[in-house]
């Protein structure tokens, strides 16, 4: 059994420590946003927050959580999608299929929780998540939009 905090709210799995964190939040605590990619942590549609820093939840093991960490996923962001990434996203119309977009939005989140006022070249080096639909461009657009909003 292990006792966690998932968007702010203390929940109790069980699982073995070994089971991807991915998994926990997907099949057993039903947050079906944080989404499977590719299971090697390359694509980052898993992405979700520890304490404020993005983190590829496919090979995030539970027992690496001490049960005193924030767990935050893309439902946990913000309750009505005021949140300033998801702000800029919906006025950029960022996503095209939007399979990866819950993914990006929690990296670029990360992002700007560490650091923000990221440049191109910053962005460029910390947001490695894969978008097949090639949404790039706007994905940087929407980080400098988001940027300038407030929380």
């Amino acid at each position: 059994m292990a006792n966690l905090k998932v968007n702010g709210k203390p929940v109790s799995v069980e699982a073995d420590e070994s089971t991807p964190l991915l998994w926990v939040l997907r099949e057993q605590l039903g947050l079906t946003g944080t989404k499977y990619g590719c299971g090697i942590a390359a694509c980052g549609a898993c992405t979700i927050h520890i304490d404020g820093a993005a983190v590829r939840a496919c090979v995030y093991p539970l027992g690496a959580l001490s049960g005193e960490e924030e767990i935050t996923t893309i439902e946990g962001l913000s309750a009505d999608g005021s949140h300033p990434v998801q702000q800029a996203w919906v006025e950029l119309d960022v996503p095209q299929c939007g399979y990866c977009q819950p993914g990006m939005i929690m990296a670029v989140a990360g992002m700007l929780n560490s650091n923000p006022n990221p440049t191109d070249e910053d962005i460029d080096l910390e947001i490695t998540n894969i978008c097949r639909c090639g949404t790039f461009t706007r994905v940087r657009k929407g980080v400098h939009l988001a940027k300038t909003k407030k929380a």
